[in-house]
């Protein structure tokens, strides 16, 4: 805000003896920062290690999905931690009609994660009885099996498309807004941000990695930049499970049943992971959206 400042202005051949009035300073206004808050502080060195995170894509593994929801949990730990302050209760009590709109993307938020953890266990039911049925040589089931997870992977990607609305609006600020609310807002809205961000991230990247790649006429249309790019997107462990690696078993040697059995098995330990680490971020997010709603209740 642009502080109030008294001006003397010179002028020839004219003097006054008048007494000087006491000049007012608005000293909110013209001071200079001052230094965050402790949590604040660490609530931005949690986004920009997340940013760090969400930058790093020649590491499309599942323990690079974990490390992101992992991140993402803390972000919104700190947050929570953030939102327990008096004066983040005193700004956000005279912004409601903001705080209504964090309160419909973290809604989203948790929505879109409840339904990728339904997803995620039928996987994982899925994953486990096709394991079984490879090993009893019951080749009818991995149909079965496929075709289940091209649904669930058309599931996550429709969560993409939701999540592209959030935050899609500015913080209300006013004259009469401290530096200290303007950074607080700031950091708010950088939580929404890269949740997007990291969200799309596990979803297009375990989505792409089950769609069918099989080559064809039409698919030779596309740029190669464009190919590269779905490739880049895949997760490595769920991508070695491709439908190539499962369609024609019955008449592949037991060498390559077993490699396809061992990667099945490495396959189901990072859906575990994974499986974990959503929920943990999934229950984070359900704690940063009550501490939000209760700014406006208390």
């Amino acid at each position: 805000m642009v502080g109030v400042f008294g001006r003397s202005l010179s002028f020839p051949n004219k003097t006054t003896n008048r007494p000087s009035k006491p000049i007012s300073h608005h000293i909110r206004s013209i001071s200079l920062p001052c230094r965050s808050h402790p949590l604040i502080s660490q609530l931005k060195d949690e986004i920009t290690e997340l940013k760090t995170w969400s930058f790093n894509p020649d590491k499309r593994t599942s323990a690079w999905l974990c490390d992101g929801l992992n991140h993402l949990k803390d972000v919104h730990d700190a947050l929570h931690d953030i939102l327990q302050l008096p004066q983040t209760h005193e700004l956000l009590s005279h912004k409601r009609e903001w705080v209504e709109k964090l309160l419909e993307d973290f809604l989203c938020f948790v929505d879109v994660y409840g339904i990728f953890q339904t997803s995620f266990l039928a996987l994982k039911e899925e994953q486990l009885a096709a394991w079984m049925a490879l090993r009893r040589n019951d080749y009818s089931k991995i149909a079965m099996y496929l075709k289940g997870r091209k649904k669930m992977a058309k599931e996550i990607a429709k969560l993409v498309s939701s999540l592209r609305c959030s935050g899609r609006y500015s913080f209300p600020g006013s004259g009469l807004v401290s530096i200290a609310d303007t950074e607080l807002a700031g950091v708010i809205s950088n939580v929404i941000e890269v949740t997007v961000s990291v969200s799309q991230a596990l979803f297009n990247g375990i989505s792409k990695s089950f769609t069918s790649r099989k080559s064809s006429w039409m698919g030779l249309k596309f740029s190669k930049k464009a190919k590269k790019f779905k490739i880049e997107e895949s997760i490595k462990e769920f991508q070695n499970i491709g439908e190539a690696n499962m369609w024609g078993l019955r008449k592949k040697g037991d060498e390559e049943v077993r490699m396809v059995l061992k990667r099945m098995q490495d396959l189901e330990r990072c859906i575990a992971d994974v499986e974990s680490g959503s929920e943990k971020a999934f229950r984070s997010l359900i704690n940063t959206r009550v501490s939000l709603l209760n700014t406006l209740t208390n």
